[in-house]
């Protein structure tokens, strides 16, 4: 099974900057889920790795920044302005389908609903980011 390796959790005082790293090779869709303490895990931004469109959750939306470099089969989630809301577990994800088109339910492009895990088939092991304030 194609695996999912992330790195660039830690701590940051409000304010700060992260940037998270995620090791992809072989898929299509590319995800940042969180999940806080005692909360549920929700989708925080994807990317399409060959369109490059992008999905962001609207709390984070010009705050984080999600890339890709299909060289290294690398993807990004730059983290500005954290806050202590912003702390959780942040988990990557990635699912090897190929859509005929994006619709409100799929793909990863700003008019869709919120991304879900249902949608993502392989998943890292999660990195910390703890935001003091």
């Amino acid at each position: 099974q194609l695996q999912l390796v992330e790195s660039g959790g830690g701590l940051v005082q409000s304010g700060g900057s992260l940037t998270l790293s995620c090791a992809a090779s072989g898929f299509t869709h590319v995800a940042w889920f969180r999940q806080a303490p005692g909360k549920g895990r929700e989708g925080v931004s994807c990317i399409s790795m060959s369109a490059g469109t992008t999905y962001y959750r609207e709390s984070v939306e010009h705050r984080f920044t999600i890339s890709r470099d299909n060289v290294k089969n690398m993807v990004y989630l730059q983290m500005n302005n954290l806050t202590a809301e912003d702390t959780a577990v942040y988990y990557c994800a990635a699912n090897a389908k190929t859509l005929l088109a994006n619709t409100v339910l799929a793909g990863c492009h700003p008019n869709r609903l919120p991304i879900q895990t249902s949608e993502y088939t392989n998943w890292g092991q999660g990195t910390r980011v703890t935001v003091s304030s």
